[in-house]
């Protein structure tokens, strides 16, 4: 169906008619967009600062015990400018379909287990001595490791070490919240039982490109931690190469048993931007949230600049054109992201352009300001 213009002339006796079928509980359907040119994103552009993030973080440390009998989790969520329509619902996201928070542990707290129909991730960002429990097999996190929670498994995390941990968490609430297709439960103690050997399944996976014959089967979770070595292995293996124009040296997180994203609808990967990699610009049909593990640079969003720096956040929403730029002629900058490739992909949404102006590098006309009041500096 072609795209309707919602300015066109109707005469007062069918504007009168348009209110009476929304008085019905109907509407128009010639007076609407049906469909447009191209996809619209909710989401805007948006970044959050690591210091701000962790100052919110602080004051709910002082304020919140974690723990049977208080609250199940101590974390902070991203919502994007352009979905606070969502937020008193509780599920306004970082984009349309991908929540992204931020979770700290302390010293000694245990977060009880539980599960949901949502499909659940966390990137480790800082600190050691904390774990998670999947299904009964133990995980020790790391700095820089990839932990999967698949939808509807047991799931709980605990700080024996005397430092607070904290990670980056992405879920696809805003998905499944707006299928209505969400359950949940609370696990009937204040841990589940381990049952396999600690980190079971990377332990089973360290020779990489092979897996165990007992997994031709498709099996939901086989590797529940994705190391940072191993992880920097693989793009150190990329670099003797040229890098990806638009994505420097960049892997995505697998499941070896059936060679799909590692966490079902929502995909992951790391990519490592070489020293004063300036990548072309592109724009394709999933949305990503990024969070910068090393280093420093910019990414040009739609014509905007965002600088970021280790610990930082940022969204790139639907069919916004972006490039990537590592500002350090000596230091490697490494960005983690999450993307709702995978839904995309099934459904037949997914499409990719490159940017063919101008050499395929955008011209910055404002300078993102990351403030309270949302605002960029406009270049003259």
């Amino acid at each position: 169906m072609a795209e309707h213009k919602l300015d066109q002339q109707w005469t007062p006796e069918l504007l009168q008619f348009h209110e009476e079928l929304q008085a019905k509980n109907m509407g128009p359907l010639w007076a609407s967009v049906f469909s447009s040119s191209q996809p619209t994103p909710r989401a805007i552009p948006y970044l959050w600062k690591k210091q701000l993030i962790l100052d919110m973080l602080e004051k709910a440390k002082n304020l919140l015990q974690v723990g049977t009998g208080s609250i199940d989790r101590r974390a902070v969520y991203l919502v994007n400018p352009g979905m606070k329509y969502l937020q008193p619902h509780g599920w306004g996201g970082a984009t349309q379909t991908l929540y992204a928070a931020v979770q700290a542990l302390n010293p000694g707290e245990i977060a009880p287990p539980h599960r949901h129909m949502t499909s659940a991730l966390r990137f480790i960002m800082e600190g050691k001595g904390a774990s998670g429990v999947v299904n009964g097999v133990k995980y020790n996190f790391e700095p820089g490791d990839y932990v999967i929670t698949p939808e509807w498994c047991w799931h709980d995390h605990i700080n024996e070490g005397d430092e607070t941990v904290l990670w980056m968490d992405c879920l696809d609430i805003p998905f499944t919240s707006a299928l209505t297709s969400s359950f949940f439960e609370m696990y009937p103690a204040e841990k589940q039982p381990i049952d396999f050997p600690e980190d079971y399944g990377t332990k089973r996976y360290a020779g990489g490109m092979v897996r165990p014959i007992s997994d031709r089967k498709p099996s939901p979770a086989p590797i529940g931690r994705y190391t940072w070595d191993l992880t920097k292995q693989a793009i150190d293996g990329q670099s003797e190469f040229e890098a990806d124009p638009f994505d420097g040296y960049a892997v995505e997180y697998i499941n070896p048993t059936t060679g799909k994203d590692a966490n079902g609808r929502i995909g992951a990967r790391m990519q490592g931007l070489p020293p004063g990699f300036k990548g072309k610009a592109h724009r394709h049909t999933h949305s990503s949230v990024y969070v910068v593990h090393k280093g420093s640079g910019y990414t040009v969003i739609n014509g905007e600049r965002f600088d970021w720096e280790a610990g930082d956040f940022f969204v790139v929403p639907v069919w916004a054109v972006h490039e990537h730029v590592n500002t350090s002629e000596t230091e490697e900058a490494f960005l983690f992201s999450t993307n709702d490739l995978p839904i995309m992909e099934l459904f037949g949404f997914e499409r990719e352009e490159a940017y063919s102006e101008n050499e395929g590098h955008q011209h910055i006309v404002k300078v993102f300001e990351p403030d309270f009041a949302e605002d960029s500096v406009v270049i003259e």
